[in-house]
């Protein structure tokens, strides 16, 4: 797949920190070449003009975003999704980097 770049936006940033670590692990235990990172929602525009991504992953509590997103990044061919509320509430790092994995493909 390749160097990807997987940006989370949440409320504060701060929540998403321990699904950044566990998906980062995932990552490792399965030898792909990753940099994932969480944002808070209000930064993530300004910071994708300064660092693109491969994939958008939006946690629940900023969800109302995601159509503002899509709208803004469909042109940059940069995938936008919604971490799934049982994944991010269990902090499931495998299946949020399976769910990113297939929005890079399309799928």
């Amino acid at each position: 797949m390749g160097m990807k770049r997987i940006m989370l936006a949440c409320a504060a940033g701060m929540s998403t920190s321990m699904l950044v670590a566990r998906m980062q692990k995932a990552a490792q235990e399965k030898g792909l070449d990753t940099e994932i990172f969480a944002v808070p929602a209000s930064e993530a525009r300004s910071r994708i003009e300064q660092e693109p991504v491969d994939v958008l992953l939006l946690g629940p509590q900023v969800m109302y975003m995601e159509a503002e997103f899509k709208k803004k990044l469909e042109s940059k061919g940069i995938p936008v999704g919604v971490i799934p509320m049982m994944d991010y509430g269990m902090m499931n790092g495998a299946k949020v980097l399976d769910f990113a994995e297939n929005l890079v493909r399309g799928q």
